[in-house]
């Protein structure tokens, strides 16, 4: 029996799913452990399928360009991320006419995946993640992102405003 009051509303519109999947870079907002917000701009995949429970996955890489430290586990974001896993990520569109102004803000949790030994990751997601970002951002080809930790945010809420198509 269908109980139309227990249908879920998806957590992205068609619309916004586009938006956020075509977008070539965002920004990921942290806590840091005594609560101060953090930003850092982000390059993201959003993955092709949702989660087993309707909550799409998005991910960003701890890629090689100059950081503040070479260990990816001591990046601020990632330290933040470990400690407090709430996450936002900001997709905009900025344009001298207003009308096609817009934004996507999506909430989620973040978890960090580690890299598989080979045998075991030929078919796991983090090699999944790797796959989509190589695709999207063909300078990523260059990077080692297969032996690096790449951060997964499923998302359980999002909010827009302007025009986004």
């Amino acid at each position: 029996m269908h109980h139309p009051a227990m249908t879920r509303e998806p957590i992205l519109t068609d619309l916004e799913r586009r938006f956020l999947a075509d977008a070539r870079r965002a920004v990921l907002a942290t806590t840091d452990p005594a609560g101060r917000p953090r930003l850092v701009p982000i390059c993201h995949v959003l993955a092709a399928t949702d989660d087993g429970h309707g909550r799409p996955r998005l991910y960003t890489p701890i890629d090689d360009k100059p950081k503040a430290s070479p260990d990816p586990r001591a990046l601020a974001r990632v330290r933040d991320l470990l400690a407090v896993p709430d996450a936002v990520v900001l997709v905009d569109r900025w344009a001298e006419d207003w009308t096609q102004l817009g934004w996507l803000r999506v909430y989620g949790r973040a978890k960090l995946l580690e890299p598989q030994p080979p045998e075991r990751e030929e078919r796991g997601e983090h090699a999944a993640a790797v796959a989509a970002l190589r695709a999207k951002y063909p300078q990523y080809r260059e990077h080692r992102l297969d032996v690096r930790p790449i951060i997964r945010i499923t998302l359980d809420a999002a909010k827009s405003w302007g025009s986004l198509a």
